[in-house]
């Protein structure tokens, strides 16, 4: 790790990072418990586990920057700093839900919050994120997209392609695989043929970097890199960010197919734990992490009551703000 990064960072900014992990991780167990009691309808891909890289990814972002996501993007989206509340109320399908209740899980999405969208196709947002860097690198603003995608989206076309153009145009877009070593219910061993994902970047003459995903400091430390290259104009990075997801591919799945053994390997790397440890060696008290925790339990307490108050859309709302096109090719709003 770079000590010069990591120092320039002063303990209530860690706090702060602390603060999004524990978020996040509460946020997921709790919309499990949610959905066990019928309050959240579909399905739940949860993040838990995977905190450090979300959390590390975006705080070293700016204003003005850009992001795509996956089908488990709720870590995602409140590592960019949304709004639990809205975010519980789009889950619970209710008016007040950041998109009405016409996204869910799988589709949130806030373009203001520069957000642009869970995404139920596997790798479906890689190309989303190219398309926003073009758009960046012309607006000449030194703005940048990021993308995060798993390991099995890269043996998508619209990864290979998507990279191909970045390289080639030099977009100011970072890649970031979110490698937690299982497509779906597939192991890495078996959906490919390589284990450090990052090489396929050699391919496309761009820089690629594996990163333990459960180190958020070395997570941040590896985008500020390669943010820093996109705004100079030296291109596209792919990291490959180590990761593991503590439960199933999605909420219910029971995960047999895991050997024995593997989880409690990866929970004792859990990132919270590693970065609580983190915190205590850097003289950083119990007392002080209980608050944080007490504070996001109660934002949870509220965001939860606001989704359960929040009405349940009219079914004359059904195709406001859809876009459709008619058989003649009409465009309908």
């Amino acid at each position: 790790m770079n000590g010069m990064i990591d120092q320039a960072l002063g303990l209530e900014q860690k706090i702060d990072l602390y603060r999004s992990m524990y978020l996040i991780r509460r946020f997921e167990e709790r919309a499990a418990h949610l959905r066990q009691q019928g309050f959240i309808p579909g399905f739940l891909h949860p993040y838990v586990g995977q905190e450090g890289v979300a959390v590390g990814v975006c705080a070293a972002l700016e204003e003005g920057d850009v992001i795509t996501s996956t089908h488990r993007g709720h870590g995602h989206m409140l590592a960019r700093g949304a709004d639990p509340a809205r975010m519980y109320a789009e889950l619970y399908a209710r008016q007040d839900g950041y998109n009405r209740a016409k996204g869910g899980s799988l589709h949130l999405i806030d373009v203001e919050l520069g957000f642009l969208g869970a995404n139920g196709i596997v790798g479906g947002g890689i190309p989303l994120a190219t398309g926003a860097a073009l758009q960046k690198k012309r607006e000449g603003r030194g703005r940048v997209a990021v993308s995060f995608f798993g390991d099995g989206a890269t043996n998508e076309g619209s990864f290979h392609e998507s990279l191909n153009l970045a390289s080639l145009w030099s977009l100011p877009v970072v890649y970031v695989c979110e490698n937690n070593f299982y497509g779906e219910f597939t192991p890495q061993h078996k959906h490919q043929p390589i284990t450090e994902i990052a090489r396929r970047a050699d391919s496309y003459a761009m820089e690629g970097v594996v990163v333990e995903g459960n180190h958020v400091l070395e997570m941040r430390e590896a985008t500020l890199a390669a943010v820093e290259r996109a705004r100079a104009g030296e291109g596209p990075t792919l990291i490959e960010a180590r990761t593991y997801r503590h439960r199933g591919h999605y909420e219910g799945d029971m995960a047999r197919y895991r050997p024995p053994g593997e989880l409690e390997e990866w929970l004792a790397r859990d990132p919270l734990r590693l970065f609580e440890e983190h915190l205590r060696a850097g003289g950083v008290n119990d007392r002080l992490v209980e608050e944080v925790q007490a504070g996001v339990e109660e934002t949870l307490d509220d965001a939860a009551r606001f989704a359960e108050a929040s009405p349940h859309p009219l079914p004359a709302e059904a195709l406001e703000d859809v876009y459709m096109e008619t058989h003649d090719g009409r465009a309908l709003r």
